[in-house]
């Protein structure tokens, strides 16, 4: 799944429990239950296997659907301001939800690829996601996004 999915719903975990002893943790287990719902992200994998890094046009999308996440993670937190610990609370729930992805960063853009830890790590996450034709992929985040804007509601 893209990580802006991840990062509203670890942010809305926060906002909604708003005790960051219980929504950091499960914030960090909502990114193995979101990998179940059938999704489409760039197959970063199977293009460092076959040209030695990801294509431009995935790091590309990476990067935009990073930023996004950060951006919308960010905006969720600062609205629980003026009160310091939420502000931190949510920010910190919003990361731990991306934080299984965040792992595999130093192999895919920094050629760390002698790390057995992170390549099992890959191997896991790769073994538990959904995945699904790019059309439905995406709607099924669009609509996860949209579910969980409705939740904060």
């Amino acid at each position: 799944m893209l990580e802006t999915p991840h990062a509203l719903l670890g942010a809305v975990i926060a906002v909604k429990l708003g005790n960051p002893a219980l929504s950091i943790p499960i914030a960090f287990a909502s990114h193995f239950i979101l990998e179940k719902v059938p999704h489409w992200n760039p197959h970063l994998t199977k293009e460092t296997i076959k040209y030695g890094q990801p294509t431009k046009q995935s790091t590309t999308i990476v990067i935009i659907d990073s930023s996004l996440a950060l951006i919308l993670g960010s905006a969720i937190a600062f609205s629980q301001a003026p009160n310091t610990a939420m502000v931190i609370g949510t920010l910190l729930s919003s990361f731990a939800a991306v934080l299984p992805d965040l792992i595999e960063a130093p192999y895919f853009f920094l050629k760390v690829r002698n790390n057995k830890y992170i390549k099992r790590w890959i191997k896991f996450q790769k073994g538990i996601q959904v995945d699904a034709p790019p059309f439905w992929g995406l709607l099924t985040q669009v609509l996860t996004i949209a579910a969980i804007f409705l939740w904060l509601r």
